[in-house]
C-alpha cells in the first residue's frame, strides 16, 4: 500500500526543491509538479514528490487523524523518502 502524507513547507530550494516538515522529520522533496507553493503551505508528498497543494484546515485534519491512529511517526519518516 502507498501513503502520502501532508507537509509543510518550511523552505524552498533552488531546482524546484524544497525542504518539507511533518511530525518534526524534515526532508527534502522535488516541486516539480506543483506551480507556486510558499514557505508555509502544505503539500501532499508521495515518494518524494509534491503532487498538490493542500488547505491548511484539511492537512490538520489528515495529520490528526494519522496521530490517533498511532502512525504518524512511522509515516512521516517515510512518506517523503524519494
Amino acid at each position: 500500500m502507498c501513503l502520502a502524507l501532508p507537509c509543510r513547507v518550511v523552505e524552498l530550494r533552488a531546482d524546484a526543491r524544497a525542504m518539507v516538515d511533518v511530525a518534526g522529520i524534515g526532508r527534502e522533496i522535488s516541486l516539480a509538479l506543483v506551480d507556486d507553493v510558499a514557505v508555509g503551505d502544505y503539500v501532499i508528498v508521495h515518494v518524494g514528490y509534491a503532487l498538490t497543494r493542500l488547505d491548511p484546515e484539511e492537512a490538520g485534519k489528515t495529520l490528526a487523524l494519522f496521530a490517533e491512529m498511532g502512525e504518524g511517526s512511522w509515516s512521516a519518516a517515510n512518506a517523503a523518502e524519494p
